[in-house]
Order: structure tokens, then sequence, then C-alpha cells
């Protein structure tokens, strides 16, 4: 009778030994970090591509805007919040690239069509603005630029 529960507990301890190495293997894949990504595909031979920004540097984004800043994080853009980066990023527009290059009509269109009337008080007449200067790394313009903002528009 021992021997079967010493085998029994053996298989359990085994199948969760197993369990775990998966779950483990399914989190680093699904959590890790996309920078290690792109730099995979670099080293494969891909080319850049056209919304990369050209030279992202976090540790000096966050110095001067006084927060960890993402790479194209809409957030940091004055005016766009979790709500508003969803709707955007949901009509492909997930990029201060991609952002920079609309201009303020059509996303104010977006935020109305997909998020309805009450995005009408948003002014984005900004966003594209502040979206290139993310973009090309201009964090103290960036800064003087939304420290210059009052309800979407440049004092």
């Amino acid at each position: 009778m021992s021997n079967t529960l010493a085998s029994d507990l053996l298989f359990i301890i085994i199948v969760l030994l197993i369990a775990a190495v998966l779950g483990f293997l399914v989190g680093y894949f699904i959590h890790r970090p996309k920078a290690a990504a792109g730099d995979i595909s670099k080293e494969a031979g891909e080319g850049a591509r056209e919304d990369e920004i050209p030279s992202f540097d976090a540790k000096t984004a966050g110095a001067i805007l006084g927060k960890y800043i993402a790479t194209n994080d809409l957030k940091i853009i004055k005016g766009i919040g979790p709500v508003i980066e969803g709707i955007l990023k949901s009509n492909n527009v997930n990029t201060w690239k991609k952002l920079s290059e609309n201009d303020s009509e059509h996303i104010s269109s977006l935020l109305i069509n997909e998020g309805g009337e009450r995005f009408r008080v948003h002014d984005p007449e900004t966003w594209p603005q502040q979206a290139e200067l993310a973009f090309n790394g201009n964090w103290e313009e960036l800064k003087n630029l939304q420290h210059d903002i009052v309800h979407g528009h440049i004092r």
C-alpha cells in the first residue's frame, strides 16, 4: 500500500513540476518586452519599420517629462487618456508617428464615431504636433508646448 501511495505522490509532483514549467514558458512569451522582439527582428536582417522611433531613450524622456515614458505611449500627449488611447488604437492610430500624420478634424471624427457625442468636447488640435515632437525625441520642446496648452489650445 505504501508503494502505491509513494508512486502516486511522485506522479503528482512530476505533473505539478511540468505544469509549473509550462506556465512559466507561456507567461514569459506572452509578457516578454516588445523591444526584445524588435531587436531579434533587426538581427535577422529586417529593415527599420516606417513608424520606428529614431532613437528612443526612455531615460532621457522620463527625466525631462518627470515620469516613465514607454515607446509610443499615446497617453503622454496632453488630452489623451486611456479611453481615447483605446479608441485611437482601435482605429490603427497606435504610434506617435501615425498620430502626427493625422489632422485634428480626422482625429475628432474618429473619437465621435467610435465613442459618441460625449467626445465632442475633446479638442485634438495640438495632438499631432505633440506626437511629432515625441516621435522625434524633442522632449524639452514637448514639455514646453504642453505647459502652454490650456483646454486643447496653445495660449
